[in-house]
C-alpha cells in the first residue's frame, strides 16, 4: 500500500505514521513537498493512503488540510483519525551555543507552538519559515550558519545534527490531530478498519444558508440537535469568492449511515446551497 505524506523524513507526519498503528506493517512511502500534495495524490491515484494534520490542540485548524478536503471532496474521503502528542525539539549542528543563535527556522504550525520560548529564551533570533520541520534541519545542517531548527528530536539524528532542549512546546500536551483518507470509491467498510459496532465520527462541510438573517446558522444546525444528534465540531472558512462569506465544517457523532443522521443530512441539505461529506470513520 502506498501512503501519502508531508516529507521528507523526520516530520511530525512521519512520526505519526510509524506508530499510529494505522498502515500495514509494510507500505511504500511515498513523500509530499505539501500537505495538499498528500491529498491530492490519493485523488490521482498515485498513493492508496495519506495521513495529514488537521488540528492542533495548540494552534487550532491546519487550513491548507480544510481547504484541500473541499478541493479533493469527489475523489477522497476521510476514514480515519489519530491523535499524536507533538514534543518541539531546538535542533542545531553539534557544539553550537544557543546563545549565538541568529535564526530559528521551522514550519509555521511549530513556530507558533513554541512562541512563548521563542521570545523568552532565543529572542534574539529571526524566526524563519521552512516547508516542513524536516526541510528546516536539513537547511540548518547545510549551512554554517548559527542557525536552529524546531523539530521532532528524531529528526536531529537523520541529518547529524544534536538536540539542544526538548519538550518546548507552550503548553503541555500538545497534540495534533491526523486524518487518514482514501479513495472516495472505496466502501465505507472497506476503507476503514476498526470496530464497525463501536463509536463513529461523520465530517461535514456546508455553505450558502440562502439570504442571510439572524439564526441562519442555528437554524441549520437543528436538524441535528432536534434529533440529539451530537455536534463535537464546527469551525467557519471563508469560500474566498467574496468577504463575508462563510463555510461551516462541522463532526457530528454517528455514522452517516445511520437512519437518524442520514435523515439530517438529508435535511440540512435542503436548506444549504451546497453540502459534501468529507468521511464517516471509527474515532479513536
Amino acid at each position: 500500500m502506498r501512503v501519502a505524506y508531508l516529507g521528507p523524513a523526520g516530520t511530525f507526519s512521519e512520526d505519526a505514521l510509524e506508530v499510529s498503528g494505522f498502515a500495514p506493517d509494510t507500505f511504500e512511502p511515498r513523500v509530499t513537498e505539501t500537505i495538499p500534495a498528500a491529498i491530492e495524490a490519493v485523488a490521482e491515484g498515485f498513493a492508496e493512503r495519506a495521513l495529514v494534520p488537521v488540528e492542533n490542540s495548540i494552534e487550532g485548524s491546519v487550513r491548507p488540510t480544510l481547504d484541500s478536503l473541499i478541493e479533493q471532496a469527489e475523489r477522497v474521503r476521510i476514514i480515519g483519525e489519530y491523535d499524536h502528542e507533538i514534543r518541539s525539539a531546538l535542533i542545531a549542528r553539534p557544539g553550537l551555543d544557543p546563545a549565538a543563535i541568529e535564526a530559528v527556522i521551522s514550519h509555521p504550525q511549530p513556530l507558533a507552538q513554541c512562541a512563548l520560548f521563542l521570545r523568552t529564551e532565543l529572542g534574539q533570533a529571526e524566526l524563519r519559515v521552512a516547508s516542513s520541520t524536516s526541510a528546516a534541519v536539513r537547511e540548518v545542517a547545510s549551512t554554517d550558519r548559527p542557525w536552529a531548527a524546531l523539530a521532532p528530536a528524531r529528526a536531529a539524528r537523520l541529518y547529524d545534527c544534536e538536540v539542544l532542549r526538548e519538550g518546548i512546546e507552550d503548553e503541555p500536551g500538545n497534540v495534533t490531530r491526523f486524518l487518514w483518507l482514501a479513495p472516495r470509491d472505496l466502501s465505507v467498510d472497506e476503507a476503514a478498519p476498526g470496530n464497525p459496532d463501536g463509536p463513529w465520527k461523520t465530517s461535514l462541510v456546508f455553505a450558502e444558508l440562502g439570504a442571510d438573517h439572524p439564526g441562519a446558522l442555528v437554524e441549520a444546525l437543528h436538524v441535528f440537535s432536534d434529533r440529539e444528534i451530537n455536534l463535537v465540531r464546527i469551525e467557519s472558512r471563508p469560500i474566498r469568492r467574496e468577504l463575508g462569506r462563510y463555510r461551516f465544517f462541522i463532526d457530528i457523532e454517528g455514522r452517516d449511515d445511520s437512519a437518524e443522521i442520514a435523515n439530517a443530512i438529508s435535511e440540512l441539505r435542503s436548506k444549504a446551497g451546497s453540502l459534501a461529506i468529507l468521511g464517516s470513520y471509527p474515532t479513536t
